[in-house]
């Protein structure tokens, strides 16, 4: 693959995921009961990268441990960028420029996604366009009220949201996956000014009309745990099978658990009380509680949150005293 670098975005608030994110940041939240930066850098490893860098922000200190403890267990190096004030996703890569320094290729991945592509394929297409930067897209899906990337015919980038870059007739929309493979030159166009620079307005309007921005539309199971609901469909997926974990090689979320019934999960610690009722999906953390008469369903239970006798959990997420629902 060459030197290949791949960048996790982690520097976000999570502000629809509060009381949530309040406890730890969003790229850290348990999938489960695996931290999802895990994940993204899983995907990272499945496609041969050694080297990696993630930004930090909001709860940095817990965002850093989280990163470092994943960069090890799968063997990679692992660079910190901090950024006291959010850089936004172009700025990002600008301020990480230093660790990204010498690379063949970047993989730059919305901290917040769970998505089992194959990364090597969409590196050799990239490779192939010849293009600055290639955006991994996805069919639009139903109902949906995401804001459009749209290409022409020749799969260039010619519209973001409706607003950014030249436009034209007969384009096609879709969504995006929030994964781009870059080459290192197109760090040579990320503005200086302003500070919160995002890739979609600041970084590629200016090259869309050269056919620089490729789309390259690909398969796979994506989420982006941006709400709570979003969160519970993800870890629904895991549980199910839908997900293909073949795609995180070292990232394993049912070790030491139990499986309890289709559907369902426990950490080896949970005390489970027979009479308590649970239905899946469900995931129950380590040294969870479930009391007689508890019910859980469509719900997780993070680390070391004890449900009350008789309480219901559905549609949720407990983690100690807080129960966000969908």
């Amino acid at each position: 693959m060459g030197d290949v670098v791949g960048m996790v975005l982690c520097a976000g608030l999570g502000t629809r995921l509060r009381p949530l994110t309040n406890r730890v940041p969003k790229t850290a939240i348990p999938l489960c009961g695996v931290p999802l930066v895990s994940f993204s850098l899983g995907l990272l490893a499945g496609a041969g990268v050694r080297r990696a860098v993630v930004n930090v922000h909001h709860l940095p200190g817990l965002m850093v441990a989280a990163a470092e403890a994943a960069a090890r267990a799968l063997g990679i190096s692992l660079a910190v960028s901090r950024e006291p004030v959010i850089a936004g996703t172009g700025g990002a890569l600008r301020e990480a420029r230093a660790h990204l320094a010498g690379a063949e290729a970047i993989f730059l991945v919305n901290g917040d996604v769970l998505f089992d592509v194959d990364l090597s394929a969409a590196l050799a297409a990239h490779r192939a366009f010849g293009a600055l930067a290639t955006m991994l897209l996805l069919p639009m899906p139903a109902g949906a009220g995401y804001a459009a990337v749209e290409t022409d015919g020749s799969g260039a980038v010619r519209r973001i949201a409706g607003a950014f870059g030249p436009g034209g007739e007969g384009l096609t929309p879709w969504h995006f996956s929030g994964v781009h493979v870059l080459s290192p030159e197109l760090l040579e166009r990320v503005p200086a000014q302003p500070f919160e620079a995002d890739v979609n307005r600041h970084v590629y309007p200016p090259l869309m009309a050269s056919g620089a921005v490729r789309g390259l539309v690909v398969g796979g199971t994506w989420n982006d745990l941006g709400t709570p609901a979003r969160y519970l469909e993800a870890s629904a997926d895991v549980l199910a099978g839908r997900v293909r974990l073949a795609r995180f090689p070292g990232v394993d979320p049912f070790a030491g658990t139990r499986a309890l019934a289709p559907g369902v999960r426990a950490a080896a610690t949970a005390r489970i009380d027979p009479a308590a009722r649970l239905e899946a999906p469900a995931y129950v953390g380590e040294r969870c509680v479930l009391p007689a008469g508890a019910r859980v369903q469509d719900a997780i239970l993070w680390d070391d949150t004890a449900l009350s006798p008789g309480e219901t959990l559905q549609h949720a997420i407990a983690a100690g005293a807080e129960r966000v629902r969908r």
